[in-house]
């Protein structure tokens, strides 16, 4: 390696870096600083030895930065430099470190790229105090004050608002340190992963850090990790409505972040995430905050929106680099609205407002984010389906195409002769920072930014009449992708709907609002309505027209019946989800099951379409098929002679061809829009479980238990219909079955659905996150068998071909929503316990008026048959172990007592020593093909599966107690 040797001066300038990079000349030094970022650190430290200017590239400290929080694994120890932390992580020996402590000097290498990262990393930030900011101060307002002149408009500094907290007397760095100094905090930086420190060894980084990003404390969970912290503030009276309180701490999102950094810390340009508004609160130090209004993006910033789900992410630069990069650039009429906030002061933000926030020096500040009446609407919009919307939102006129803007025009008119040339060359500028390559011809650019201009100086409309005209109208929340950006899922977000529509009553029109915007309620309405005419029930009353329940399909409680609209999954998979199940209804009522007295009874169902701008109804018993599906061309001719072309068998093929298996031609999907199959059941009074779970005592609990037991007995005994003929006399070897033997058609299509499944696995189990270890993703393959037919026991029959034990109906979706329950007027008393009956406000909005409260709740109906199948039995234990029973032993062990089948039949090749014959295995391999993150169920349960090892542990320790299973029958 080169050392450093006389100056430069003396023999002339001589540039390093072509004959030290070679081949690598050609890349600019911040490409190589990001391939450098995505090596391991040995690797790193290895190049380092190749030259002199990589010696110089490989051993600068954002580099390590990078390196060590990429690789960092639980709380984190700040060593004095981020290499040294790395080597430390690394496990590096003494020895190997010395030789390295003193590092080399080199000439002839200049880099601009190195030179402002080093600059950045030691700036101080004194001149950075803005004097008089124009955000708009006060000492304390009136609530009336606040909501007419600042509530959802403008950002205000508010004084006098928290002089009577602990915290402002009590929050210092010292304080928190020797009484919080050994609890984790979570620290927000620029890596996925998720680090955490001790505050102790926070506070010792503060003051060694010289970082031009510095690590920053930025924690939801610190009312969980240190709950006094909650007890020395109050939310200010002017922010303590949330319409998120009526959701369960652990359903509703993020809302109150503790906030700790050092000077050149802070928080990068972003809007807050479901356009919900903020209050900030700083208890000491100073900050400095820029602000733009709704949809004016600022300079440097990038909006990328994608056009699946609406998923919104930005590039910004670090807070500190856009001050000091991009800030001296902007005229004056383009700078943003600043000020600087002091200890005590408490700053406003509105919904949808973009923010940047800089430390001036170590601060200690608390947040919370808000829902209240003024954004209510913004908050449903920002998580309605589809895309084009939520760009609007962040990054206004410019997030449109050239369709989109001319739209806009008819909303906002624009003086097409008040541009000069400088304006345009200047916006045309402008809009390429925020959106490249934006059209490939120059003349289409200056147009587009003869447009964009104008439309920017008219001013950007935070109108939620206005934004909804963005909206995707062919696409309905049920449907469509569900943004990763969203705050909530989406079977919270109907939970939040329904939960305020019974419990705020007061604000009803506002909700129905909100709900047409997020799950486009409107529509589901006049479709209800409809159906009602055609069937001579009463209309929806005002309690009833908005759907009920977390579902995926919109669901009415009216009067004394359930109105249920297929629309998961689309028209076809609608179909096959009430073809099925009034397949089961029809086998249920010819026989004698006592399953039938806990199911609700069907009193209609049809078909309900648009056509030619008006609705039609057509009665559809699930039998023959109607005209207008028909000539769709949903089936192919084998099923067309069923008894119910729709039913289970025929779902069982839809399924094979959803796996991307298809037997036959896809059909046309442009015939089948406006399409929606429906139901209409007998309403089953009380109450349901999710409602009840907490209140339950553990006798009640018991009950349950043995009532599933007993009931899924009957679902797995009932006959399931006969498979097709045409099917049946068609040839059919399986590629799963070793010696090549035939398998009967009707399991041939599950396992060949299984294996199209497994094929993929590695990329569906990665997409779960951080659920488990990612060690155990890259052996999954190994984990599950190499063929599907390896689960199933077989046997002979008499046409010599292999039949697989253990078919039956399942339901596939029992859940808390999913279990009725109903008060017991005698409680059974297993062992003298009581339980807690604090009841839900809204309980009696199923029936029970006069049984407010009970002093015990007995299980009477299971629900909803959407998902129903014909499938192995065991997969109904998944969603009742992991959700009704949260993963409890106890009853599970109830359950299986009353269940009393046996989960498997033993072949008389059984060997015991096969792991696929284990109950626990078979399981676990359709939790892992399972479609929903049922191994983020599992983690959720199980705190230990995220350092598992393996994947049998994580396998005995969920489902190992099955393995003592033999069934009593």
């Amino acid at each position: 390696m080169e050392n450093s040797g006389p100056p430069a001066a003396v023999y002339g300038f001589r540039d390093r870096r072509p004959e030290a990079l070679g081949d690598f000349r050609i890349l600019p030094d911040e490409v190589i600083n990001t391939i450098l970022e995505n090596l391991t650190p040995r690797d790193v430290s290895r190049l380092a030895c190749v030259s002199s200017v990589m010696y110089i590239l490989c051993n600068e400290e954002p580099l390590w930065m990078s390196l060590c929080l990429n690789s960092a694994k639980g709380p984190l120890q700040y060593k004095g430099s981020w290499k040294e932390t790395t080597l430390h992580l690394e496990n590096v020996p003494r020895g190997y470190e010395e030789p390295c402590r003193k590092q080399l000097q080199f000439d002839g290498f200049n880099s601009i790229f190195l030179y402002r990262r080093f600059y950045r990393c030691h700036t101080t930030l004194d001149g950075f105090y803005l004097d008089a900011g124009n955000v708009e101060r006060k000492d304390d307002l009136s609530l009336e004050e606040f909501q007419n002149e600042f509530d959802g408009k403008k950002p205000i500094i508010l004084s006098g608002l928290v002089n009577t907290w602990p915290a402002r007397r009590t929050w210092s760095i010292d304080h928190l340190s020797q009484k919080y100094g050994d609890i984790a905090f979570k620290i927000s930086q620029r890596s996925a992963k998720k680090i955490s420190m001790k505050f102790k060894d926070y506070a010792a980084y503060m003051q060694l850090q010289h970082d031009e990003d510095p690590l920053y404390i930025f924690d939801d969970k610190f009312g969980e990790a240190a709950p006094d912290l909650l007890k020395d503030y109050d939310v200010p009276h002017l922010f303590q409505e949330d319409l998120f309180d009526v959701l369960d701490d652990d359903k509703r999102p993020p809302f109150r972040w503790l906030i700790i950094g050092p000077e050149r810390s802070g928080a990068s340009w972003h809007v807050d995430p479901a356009l919900t508004s903020a209050w900030n609160t700083l208890l000491c130090g100073r900050k400095r905050w820029a602000l733009y209004p709704p949809g004016k993006v600022p300079l440097g910033v990038t909006v990328h929106v994608s056009e699946e789900d609406g998923d919104v992410n930005i590039e910004t630069p670090s807070s500190l680099q856009w001050w000091l990069d991009f800030y001296p650039l902007l005229a004056d009429e383009d700078k943003p609205i600043e000020c600087t906030q002091l200890p005590g002061e408490t700053i406003y933000v509105p919904s949808g407002w973009w923010h940047c926030v800089l430390n001036l020096e170590s601060t200690i500040a608390v947040t919370q984010n808000f829902v209240n009446f003024n954004n209510f609407e913004f908050v449903c919009f920002d998580m309605a389906p589809g895309y084009r919307h939520k760009g609007v939102c962040r990054a206004g006129f410019l997030a449109l195409d050239g369709n989109g803007l001319e739209d806009s025009e008819t909303h906002i008119p624009c003086d097409k002769g008040s541009l000069s040339t400088f304006d345009l060359e200047r916006k045309e500028k402008r809009i390429k920072v925020h959106k490249c390559e934006y059209d490939r011809t120059h003349k289409k650019s200056i147009s587009c930014a003869s447009k964009f201009y104008n439309l920017w100086r008219q001013g950007f409309s935070y109108d939620i009449n206005f934004l909804a005209s963005f909206l995707d109208k062919e696409r309905d929340h049920y449907n469509s992708p569900w943004s990763p950006g969203s705050c909530i899922g989406q079977r919270e977000l109907r939970e939040w709907l329904s939960k305020l529509w019974y419990e705020k009553p007061a604000i009803r029109e506002l909700i129905w609002k909100g709900a047409c915007l997020a799950i486009n309620a409107g529509k589901w309405l006049e479709c209800l309505e409809e159906i009602c005419a055609f069937h001579d029930l009463s209309p929806p009353s005002d309690d009833e027209r908005l759907p009920v329940g977390t579902g995926s399909n919109p669901v009415y409680l009216m009067d004394d019946h359930v109105v249920k609209i297929y629309i998961e999954e689309g028209v076809e998979a609608s179909l096959y989800s009430l073809g099925t199940e009034l397949e089961f209804y029809n086998i249920l009522c010819k026989g004698n099951s006592p399953l039938k007295n806990h199911i609700p009874g069907v009193l209609a169902s049809g078909i309900l379409y648009l056509e030619n701008g008006a609705y039609k109804i057509v009665p559809w018993d699930g039998k023959k098929i109607p005209d207008v599906i028909a000539k769709c061309n949903l089936l192919p001719e084998m099923y067309q002679a069923n008894e119910f072309p729709f039913g289970a068998w025929s779902k069982k093929q839809f399924e094979f061809r959803k796996a991307g298996l298809s037997m036959y031609e896809p059909m046309d999907s442009a015939e089948l829009k406006n399409i929606w199959p429906y139901i209409i059941t007998k309403r089953c009074r009380g109450k349901m479980f999710a409602q009840l779970r907490d209140s339950l005592s553990w006798d009640d609990a018991l009950n349950l238990a043995s009532f599933l037991g007993e009931q899924l007995r009957n679902l797995h005994l009932l006959p399931h219909p006969p498979f097709n003929s045409t099917i049946s006399s068609t040839s059919y070897t399986s590629e799963s079955i070793p010696d090549g033997s035939k398998i009967h058609p009707k399991w041939d299509v599950l396992i060949k659905i299984l294996d199209k499944k497994r094929k993929g696995i590695s990329d569906h189990v990665k997409k779960w996150g951080s659920s488990i270890p990612r060690s155990l993703v890259e052996k999954v393959d190994e984990y599950l068998p190499d063929d599907m037919a390896k689960l199933f026991d077989t046997i002979e029959d008499e046409n010599d071909l292999k039949d697989c034990m253990g078919l039956s109906w399942i339901h596939s979706d029992i859940m808390d929503d999913n279990i009725q329950m109903k008060p017991c007027l005698v409680k059974l008393c297993l062992d003298g316990s009581t339980g807690d009956n604090n009841l839900l406000s809204n309980g009696s909005k199923n029936g029970w008026k006069d049984l407010e409260e009970s002093e015990s709740w007995c299980p009477s109906y299971i629900l909803d048959f959407s998902n129903l199948s014909i499938d192995d039995p065991i997969c109904d234990l998944i969603p009742i172990y992991l959700d009704i029973f949260r993963g409890n032993p106890n009853l599970l062990q109830q359950f299986l007592e009353s269940y009393k089948l046996p989960l498997a039949r033993r072949s008389q090749n059984f060997d015991s020593g096969d792991k696929s014959r284990r109950h626990s295995y078979r399981i676990m391999c359709y939790c892992i093909l399972h479609e929903e993150d049922i191994l983020g169920a599992m983690s959720s349960i199980w705190k230990e599966l995220k350092t598992a090892k393996s994947w049998e542990e994580i396998e005995l320790t969920v489902w190992g107690g099955l393995n003592n299973y033999k069934g009593l029958t």
